[in-house]
Parts: structure tokens; sequence; C-alpha cells
């Protein structure tokens, strides 16, 4: 007669382990077994799915206990599996269960049902529990974007802690804090709600629609004004700087922000910064005291004036 798989040593743990450490045993075993982190390995594949099948027993208190009894109760006389499988809810004539044609069984006590035809191969579980009196629960979720995914959106994979892998297509102009709903993806044929957080970007700071950002010029082209590049969203564009631009100031592109509620773009605001170099050349040291002494520009006359 076949035993029973033991799913304490599955994951790893004692007969007394808590549920904490159940749930960070089967968190690193899921980890390492992950089919994404196995590519074509059949027996990581393999044993990802005996991991998900022992935690979705021990980590329910009532599963857990009959599945406690359940061991116990094998090799008993009259105690015996169905078709020598060992799942603990396919009970054969334990606590008078019935045993229904095709794959499927029913436990009369628990009213359990296993129903494995509902699964699919690529799937990752071999067997899916459905218990009707299970009450249907939302879960979230927290998914870190990049600010240029948030502002074009497009497909995302996202792991879950139960081990699941989900490809969501993202709407574009997601913002900070915004809550996506999947459903049917929670528990017990609940939602999923995926709370986004925008990354903090290294340049552009995201003020409603509009966009900010700084960009640094020389002095000479702060006096002389013309054409720089200026990083955006949606890459580099020219921008016509006007001579005698002040520290600062700022210039705006318009249609160059972020995307608003119906979708229309904000504007990206320019702010100019004067930077002066920290090392010269000869030649520039010699151009700039020619400056100095031809200049008549004077920026603190008006604190001369107020003494």
């Amino acid at each position: 007669m076949q035993n029973v798989r033991n799913y304490y040593e599955i994951l790893g743990v004692t007969k007394n382990a808590s549920s904490e450490e159940i749930k960070k045993a089967y968190r690193t075993l899921a980890r390492q077994y992950h089919p994404d982190r196995n590519p074509g390995n059949k027996a990581a594949e393999e044993k990802f799915k005996d991991i998900n099948e022992a935690y979705e027993i021990l980590s329910d208190p009532t599963k857990r206990s009959q599945y406690d009894q359940f061991s116990k109760a094998w090799g008993k006389k009259g105690f015996a599996a169905r078709n020598g499988k060992s799942n603990p809810f396919d009970f054969g004539n334990f606590a008078n269960s019935k045993t229904t044609s095709g794959r499927t069984a029913t436990t009369e006590r628990d009213r359990v049902r296993v129903d494995a035809s509902d699964y699919r191969p690529g799937t990752t579980k071999r067997e899916r529990v459905v218990n009707p009196g299970a009450t249907r629960r939302d879960i979230e979720a927290k998914l870190i974007l990049p600010l240029d995914k948030a502002y074009r959106g497009g497909m995302e994979r996202i792991r879950l802690e139960d081990g699941r892998s989900l490809e969501v297509e993202m709407p574009p102009g997601i913002t900070n804090g915004q809550r996506i709903r999947l459903k049917g993806q929670g528990i017990g044929g609940g939602d999923l709600y995926l709370k986004i957080a925008v990354a903090r970007h290294p340049i552009f700071v995201v003020q409603e629609a509009d966009i900010y950002c700084q960009v640094p010029v020389t002095p000479a082209e702060a006096v002389l004004g013309g054409a720089i590049e200026v990083p955006t969203i949606d890459g580099l564009v020219k921008v016509t700087v006007p001579p005698g631009v002040r520290s600062g100031q700022r210039l705006r592109l318009a249609n160059k922000g972020y995307l608003d509620a119906n979708g229309d773009r904000g504007d990206q605001l320019v702010e100019i910064q004067i930077v002066a170099p920290k090392e010269i050349s000869a030649e520039e040291k010699e151009l700039y005291e020619k400056i100095k002494q031809l200049e008549q520009f004077n920026p603190r006359q008006n604190l001369i004036k107020s003494l």
C-alpha cells in the first residue's frame, strides 16, 4: 500500500512548524523552483507543483488538521487510497466518503470536491481543490513601475506570493497610487488589486499632468541664447533658449507632459540653471578676462543702491 505524501517533508519543516515557518519555507522553495527561473526543467516544474500542493494544504488550518488526521489513520484496517493516490482530500472509504466516476471525488463529511479535469498542461498545480463554502476574498499586491513604463503602458509580468506569475496589460498614463483591478485573480474567485507605485525618476518630476525638469546651460548660452537639446519623456527635443535667460527661468514645452484622466497631454516645464565651469583652459580664461573688462552689466547694482 502506497504511503501518504509527506507535505511537511516537501516543504522541509517539522510537523510542529508554525504557520509563519511554513510560509517562509514555501516562499524560499517557490522562488528556487519557479518555472520562470528554470525554463525547460521538468524536474523543477514537478517540484514546484509539489511545493504548491503542500503549501495549499498546510497553510489552511482546517485542511492541515484533516491532513494530520488522515496521516495518522493511514494504514489502519479497512483504510485504503482510491486508485493508489495519496491526496489528503481523496479519502477513499475513510469518513464515509463516496467515489464518483471519472476523475472527480467528493467527501460527504467535508463537501470538498477535487476535479483534476479542470487543469490543463502548463498550470502551476496538479489539481484544484474547490470548497463550495469558501469565502471569496479580494487581495492586494504592489507593483513598482519605472516612469516611462507607467507613461507608455503595455504588457508587464508580475509575480504573486502564492507562486503565480501573471502577465497584465497596463493602460498608458498610470499615476502613483493608482489601483488596477484584476477580476477573479484573488482568493476563492475574488479580485486582485494591483497598487501601482511609480518609481522616482532621476530627471523628471510629475505634478498632475505636467512634467518638471531642470536643464543646465553655460554662461555663454545664457547670454547669447540659441538651440539646445532638452530631454523629454518622448526623447530629446531641440529648444531655443532666449538671449539673456535667467537662472531659474522656466520655458514651457506644450503637449510634452504626462497624460491626464482624459488622455490629453500636459506640458513640460524646463527650469534653466546657469552653471559656471570649474576648470577652464588658458585660452578660455583669457577670453573671460576680456569680457570682464568690456562688460557693463552689474548684477549687484541694486544691492549697492540700497545701502
